[in-house]
């Protein structure tokens, strides 16, 4: 099948109608599809397929037990309403790179797999990257069991109704000492390569990122009979405190969004009791990351004191600075042509992959693929037909390069 076959065959699943965006959350119905789809592709190759104990998808060209594998891929779950590129853009390419090397004949020495690594977004549960996690040991087999989705379904739960067993979960370091090398490659999600008027680059590092949950606990009255100067109305600190999110984070360089709340009981004539926001931060060092998160805990604290209201600062994930492998973001610049001359930019991001926490324990690469918007975890995401064709060449060179040295 062709890149344009593979991408229209996909693309309609978990799509909403009205927003256009996509909803495909963990071990739901449209992850279910996206899994048939998946392994549909890997069975019309003759790719030996197989799920490993984490629920995370294989499809292997050669001998999965033979060792030094070199391993690219991405992940098909999504944000609430987000676009259609973050994430299959990698494992649609990853399919089309494969194509690409059987119609060159290259020379395949070592195994070659593709992956798609389950719930990396984190829209569900919560948790970003669960099944790469999971696998390098970064998620013990109790954290993930005590998941639970905003209708309290836990992931054991949400996993066997899925057909799956949640009671084999956990790390898998044989799987890993088998892959020699992970190349993931993504759309970007800036317009870094826009503004250099470059279809592709190479990931030089994550930016260190994580979320805060921060509870705003006040006192539930009604909104028309209570006086201002009597209200302990935690919706007010909040708001103060989104504002000096935005404020920490310009002053110093980096990002900060409130871009998720739960407030209770939620009613438009209730003043609420618990206002919950939760903060998510990424910055290009960690003692920039720490100035940010610090200085918008000391302005939350304030704000509620004086509107006497408690809070509690919960910080529930955190991703240290991942630097990719040295060499093997060397080799894939070499590949791509920097020794001819080519310009071939690499970029670091604030966003966190699979390949950021697999990188711990296997060297890992990323390639990126020109986004003209600039916009991600949108429906306006979005990568032009000639970069997405450029990215699978860009891949497929580099998968040959890793393969036959």
């Amino acid at each position: 099948m062709t890149f344009h076959s593979m991408w229209a065959e996909l693309l309609p699943i978990g799509r909403g109608s009205a927003s256009g965006g996509y909803r495909r959350y963990a071990w739901t119905a449209a992850d279910t599809d996206c899994r048939a789809w998946f392994r549909a592709q890997a069975e019309s190759r003759g790719l030996t397929y197989e799920v490993d104990r984490n629920g995370n998808q294989w499809a292997w060209l050669g001998d999965p037990e033979a060792g030094d594998a070199v391993v690219t891929g991405s992940h098909l779950d999504s944000v609430p309403d987000g676009g259609a590129f973050d994430g299959p853009l990698g494992v649609v390419s990853s399919f089309a790179a494969l194509d690409e090397l059987r119609a060159r004949d290259a020379r395949l020495d070592k195994p070659l797999a593709v992956v798609n690594f389950g719930d990396e977004e984190g829209a569900r549960f919560g948790l970003a990257c669960v099944g790469s996690r999971l696998t390098a040991g970064r998620l013990t087999t109790e954290q993930a069991h005590r998941l639970t989705d905003a209708d309290g379904i836990t992931l054991p739960r949400a996993m066997e109704a899925a057909g799956y067993d949640p009671d084999a979960i956990g790390p898998d370091p044989e799987r890993l000492a088998r892959i020699g090398a992970f190349v993931e490659l993504h759309v970007e999600q800036g317009r870094a390569l826009d503004l250099s008027g470059d279809p592709v680059g190479v990931a030089s590092a994550i930016w260190p990122h994580g979320r805060w949950r921060f509870d705003f606990r006040g006192e539930a009255n009604h909104a028309g009979t209570t006086r201002l100067v009597d209200r302990r109305d935690p919706m007010l600190p909040y708001a103060e405190t989104v504002l000096a999110a935005r404020r920490e984070a310009r002053l110093a360089g980096a990002v900060a969004t409130f871009g998720k709340i739960a407030v209770e009981p939620n009613g438009v004539n209730a003043i609420p009791s618990l206002v919950r926001g939760w903060l998510d931060s990424r910055a290009a060092d960690q003692t920039t990351l720490d100035t940010v998160v610090g200085g918008v805990e000391k302005a939350a604290r304030e704000y509620a004191e004086a509107h006497g209201v408690d809070l509690d600062v919960v910080r529930e994930s955190f991703t240290p600075v991942v630097e990719f492998d040295h060499a093997l973001r060397d080799e894939l610049a070499r590949v791509l042509g920097t020794d001819t001359g080519l310009t071939v930019p690499v970029l670091g991001t604030g966003a966190g992959h699979d390949a950021g926490i697999l990188s711990g324990t296997i060297p890992t690469a990323m390639l990126f693929v020109r986004n003209p918007t600039g916009v991600s975890h949108s429906p306006a995401e979005y990568a032009a037909e000639d970069d997405c064709a450029a990215g699978v060449t860009a891949l497929a060179d580099v998968l040959e390069g890793l393969i036959s040295r």
